[in-house]
C-alpha cells in the first residue's frame, strides 16, 4: 500500500497557521469536532480509548480531552511537524494521549472503543481508503464508533459548482478570490474525492453497519456508523 498525502496539511507546509486556515474552509469546524465529541461518547466508555488518526495539528483532541477528562488517545500521524504542533494544542493534557508518527498500519492492534478519522480521508485514493477503513476496523471492538468527515460530492457539473460555492465561502472569510479559486482547483488536481455514495459504500465494505449522515456542509460530509 503506498499511503500518500494522509495529513492535514496537504496544501501548505506551514503548520504553524493551520488551526485558522482549517476554520476558513470547513464550515463550522468546531462545531464539527463538538458533535464528533457528542456521537462517541454515545457508546465510549467515561473510561474509554479512541483512536484519532490524521491527528496532527491537535484540534479534535483538544476538542475531545476537554468532553471528556477520562479518555484516552491514540493519535496517529505521518508528519512530525504536526505533531509537535498537537502537542503543543493539547498544553497539559498531553499526558493522555500516545502518538505514532506514520500510517493506520502503524497504529496500536489493541481493541479501542471509538474511533475517528476528520479531514483525512479525501487524501487516499478509493483502494487505499477502503484499506485504512479496514484496518481501523480491524482495531475497534464489536459496536464501536467510527466518525469520519472529508469532502465528499457528486461527480461531474455538480462537483465543481459546490467547489466554486467553497471558494466564495473561502473569500467571505477574507481570503482573496485568487487565492481561494486557486486553492479549489489544487483541490480538484490533488484529491481522489468520491462521491457521497461511494464514501458510504466503503465505509460498508469494511465492515461498519447503521451509517448514518450528521453533518453536511458544501463539499464536506460527515458520517458516524458502528463496527458489525
Amino acid at each position: 500500500m503506498t499511503q500518500h498525502g494522509l495529513t492535514h496539511h496537504a496544501f501548505s507546509q506551514d503548520t504553524a497557521g493551520y488551526a485558522a486556515r482549517a476554520a476558513r474552509h470547513v464550515p463550522g469546524l468546531d462545531d464539527v469536532y463538538r458533535m464528533a465529541g457528542l456521537l462517541l461518547a454515545e457508546r465510549v466508555p467515561p473510561s474509554g480509548r479512541v483512536l484519532v488518526l490524521g491527528a496532527g495539528g491537535g484540534l479534535e483532541l483538544r476538542a475531545f480531552a476537554d468532553m471528556q477528562p477520562d479518555w484516552r488517545f491514540d493519535g496517529v500521524d505521518p508528519s512530525a511537524e504536526m505533531i509537535d504542533q498537537a502537542c503543543q494544542t493539547l498544553g497539559d493534557m498531553i499526558d493522555r494521549v500516545t502518538f505514532t508518527k506514520g500510517y493506520i498500519d502503524d497504529a496500536s492492534l489493541g481493541l479501542f472503543d471509538g474511533a475517528t478519522c476528520l479531514l483525512t480521508l479525501h487524501f487516499l485514493p478509493q483502494e487505499e481508503r477502503l484499506h485504512t477503513l479496514r484496518q481501523i476496523a480491524r482495531r475497534l471492538r464489536p459496536g464501536a464508533p467510527l466518525v469520519v468527515m472529508n469532502h465528499s460530492v457528486p461527480h461531474g457539473q455538480e462537483r465543481d459548482l459546490w467547489l466554486r460555492r467553497n471558494a466564495a465561502l473561502m473569500a467571505s472569510h477574507g481570503m482573496s478570490l485568487g487565492q481561494a479559486e486557486k486553492s479549489v482547483e489544487t483541490l480538484k488536481a490533488r484529491l481522489p474525492i468520491l462521491s457521497p455514495q461511494e464514501d458510504q459504500a466503503l465505509l460498508a465494505q469494511a465492515g461498519f453497519m447503521d451509517i448514518q449522515l450528521f453533518y453536511a456542509a458544501f463539499t464536506f460530509r460527515g458520517w458516524v456508523s458502528y463496527l458489525g
